[in-house]
């Protein structure tokens, strides 16, 4: 299965670095958002990213000026279905959103194409029973940052077939990602693991076991992890940590149910560095600036 162009719906955080990675792959990329400034902003993001790629010699000049012709903007998920071979959804973390995007996607998407979620938790398989295409429906979880994330995790559905797990993982490496593939369950591999270390962090800390800042340091110096605990989920957002757990938690029972400090911070509008205040307090997007619990 040849793939040329890959459609990327969403110009958030994670759709402007997956369309950055296709860029990087070499592929013809359409990027889609609804709101204007966030396809702006995200095209702008993307530039950027390429230009540092040149200053830290990931790329030269010229592959910069391809990657760069080979981007493409549209305001619509029909228009990008009908140029993508491969379309991948970068939306926020919910299912009727997602099923939204999934019958667009069936309805005008090429006969063959492949119809992708970068869900971190949810069902694909669930996703893809409300196309008539169920065995071209797949998970591609990419992570956050997505230009410096080593890690694809490709969830096969129930139905999904062989041929598109194969290409997936080609599109993958040649993103130059590092490939798993996993069978759907509920927060995949990598989500289920990493949301019970982050709600047990917040266990301790609603406890005073220890700051926030001693617990990210022994995770991080201890366990040899790259980021602390309540560093990743300031960067992730709280409120997305809460809605994987609280999925969690409803398909896996109680062992995953959400810490009340977690629920307490994200109705408190404490969200991460998007809000500028979740565990830590931020000055800019990059500057931890001080505990935010005191």
């Amino acid at each position: 299965m040849e793939i040329k162009t890959i459609g990327v719906v969403g110009a958030g955080t994670m759709g402007r670095g997956i369309a950055y990675a296709a860029l990087f792959a070499g592929y013809r990329t359409v990027l889609e958002d609804v709101s204007p400034e966030m396809l702006e902003q995200g095209t702008a993001y993307i530039k950027q990213a390429l230009d540092d790629g040149v200053g830290r010699g990931k790329l030269t000049a010229e592959q910069r000026d391809k990657a760069v012709a080979n981007l493409s903007t549209a305001r619509s998920v029909e228009a990008v279905c009908r140029e993508a071979d491969l379309l991948i959804e970068a939306v926020p973390e919910e299912m009727e959103l997602k099923l939204e995007i999934f019958t667009i996607f069936d309805k005008f998407a090429k006969p063959n194409a492949i119809l992708a979620s970068n869900t971190s938790s949810l069902s694909i398989t669930e996703m893809a029973a409300i196309t008539f295409r169920a065995e071209n429906c797949i998970g591609m979880h990419f992570f956050n940052p997505v230009p410096k994330m080593k890690l694809l995790e490709i969830v096969r559905a129930l139905e999904t077939s062989e041929a598109i797990v194969d290409a997936c993982v080609q599109v993958g490496r040649r993103m130059g990602k590092e490939v798993v593939v996993v069978c759907e369950s509920p927060g995949f591999v990598t989500s289920r693991i990493n949301a019970m270390i982050g709600n047990e962090a917040f266990y301790m800390l609603q406890e005073g076991i220890a700051s926030a800042e001693d617990i990210d340091k022994a995770l991080k110096l201890g366990l040899n992890h790259p980021m602390g605990p309540f560093e990743l989920a300031d960067l992730v957002g709280l409120d997305v940590r809460l809605s994987i757990l609280e999925y969690l938690h409803k398909t896996l029972g109680e062992k995953y149910r959400p810490c009340p400090l977690l629920v307490q911070y994200v109705k408190a509008g404490r969200l991460g560095r998007k809000s500028g205040r979740g565990v830590y307090e931020y000055d800019s997007a990059s500057d931890k600036k001080a505990s935010a619990n005191g």
